[in-house]
């Protein structure tokens, strides 16, 4: 009984759309933009949410970042307090790492924004990101093309430099970039390797896609790196079985012992985590997610409306038929469900319309914009659900009144 209903649920549907195709059309034009809108929404968000948790877990769970600021606000330190904390220095990392028993790795990092120049062309607002050469060993990446630096560049702070992908398109386009020497604020840099891409993040982090990287000893004959604009700060990466708790405890005494701060003091430094951030981005992206049902919600509202103006009309067309059937024997049920069945499958026809537009958009943008967004299946089946649940409840009411309808009396109806 369940197939039969299905099968005549859907030749009704399937005639109703042929015999009134503008109609039909301008109806399920709601229930496709409705979930274009919501679906987009949610796609958009899930690539933002990845991309942003994705630069988060490349910060490392088990590393800690020894900074003047701390990532997040805490009621009991003052502003005024931390503006005259000191920055962290290459000689505090040095003390740190010959004292440390926690840590598997450590590195001083600073960063500044340069022009680079190579020939006539040049890039602007480049990361210039210095380190020293445990970085490879904290910060996880890849290099594309070329080598990392050997323990002899970095120790002698040899001009060497690794480049990013989009910096190595920018300044060289189809030129090998490899063994070509850079210019940064009149010196000249010997590009030993390429960082491979790592793509923007959902909110705007670019990673190492345009950085030039160089070893700090380079650095530290160039200019000063206890300049605060310079951003300086530690990583640590723990050693494997040793808790983040733990490794910021020994951060702690051993950061307080090097500064040589009284019991009662507080601390003049920050001891920055992964999980700090991500704590901020789940209360964030909850309260989009809320934004992102608001604004699908009033799309699909006016779709479901089309849905059932399309069914009473359809009712209406075929109240002779009802009787009919009614006079044949046919249950109320039965009439009921023929119409149910048929809202639901024009809702879904609406959804799947709505479902292609939004993966076509993810198509031009990826190939546009050289992102990375996918129509998710989550997603694909989130779309194709609320478009049933949008069918039930647009065509429960004229089914209902289909259902209910007079076998006499819908016989002998003319329009």
């Amino acid at each position: 009984m369940f197939f039969r209903i299905l099968k005549e649920s859907i030749l009704f549907a399937v005639h109703s759309v042929t015999v009134n195709k503008l109609r039909t059309l301008l109806t399920l034009l709601g229930i496709t933009i409705g979930i274009f809108a919501i679906i987009s929404v949610f796609t958009v968000l899930d690539w933002m949410e990845k991309s942003v948790r994705d630069s988060i877990s490349s910060l490392g769970e088990n590393t800690i970042y020894i900074q003047k600021w701390p990532w997040s606000f805490d009621p009991n330190i003052k502003w005024w307090e931390i503006i005259k904390r000191p920055v962290p220095t290459l000689e505090e990392y040095e003390k740190l790492k010959k004292r440390s028993r926690k840590a598997e790795a450590m590195a001083f990092v600073i960063s500044s924004p340069v022009t680079v120049k190579y020939l006539s062309n040049s890039a602007e607002n480049i990361s210039f990101l210095s380190a020293t050469n445990d970085f490879s060993k904290v910060r996880s990446f890849e290099i594309a093309k070329g080598r990392y630096f050997s323990d002899f560049e970095a120790k002698s702070g040899k001009n060497r430099a690794l480049i990013g992908a989009d910096l190595a398109k920018e300044l060289f386009d189809n030129v090998d970039p490899l063994g070509k020497k850079i210019t940064i604020r009149g010196r000249k840099l010997t590009v030993i390797g390429i960082f491979k891409k790592e793509g923007a993040g959902g909110l705007g982090d670019e990673g190492l896609d345009k950085v030039v990287f160089v070893p700090v000893n380079y650095v530290r004959n160039v200019i000063n790196i206890r300049s605060e604009s310079l951003n300086p700060f530690i990583m640590v990466r723990g050693k494997e079985g040793v808790s983040v708790t733990e490794l910021k405890d020994e951060m702690t005494g051993l950061m307080r012992s090097i500064r040589k701060l009284r019991p009662s003091a507080g601390n003049t430094f920050s001891l920055n985590q992964a999980s700090m951030l991500t704590q901020g981005i789940n209360a964030i992206f909850k309260g989009i997610n809320l934004g992102g049902w608001i604004i699908g919600g009033f799309s699909i509202l006016v779709g479901g409306f089309g849905i059932a103006n399309i069914m009473f009309v359809s009712v209406k067309e075929r109240t002779n038929i009802i009787g009919v059937q009614k006079a044949l024997g046919a249950k109320n049920n039965f009439i009921l469900q023929q119409f149910l069945y048929e809202s639901i499958i024009l809702s879904i026809m609406g959804g799947i319309l709505g479902l292609g537009l939004v993966f076509s958009g993810t198509l031009v943008i990826n190939r546009i914009a050289d992102m990375n967004i996918s129509l998710t299946l989550g997603n694909i089946m989130l779309g194709l659900t609320i478009s049933a649940i949008i069918g039930v409840v647009s065509g429960y009411a004229p089914a209902f009144s289909a259902s209910r309808l007079n076998p006499v009396e819908a016989i002998g109806t003319t329009f």
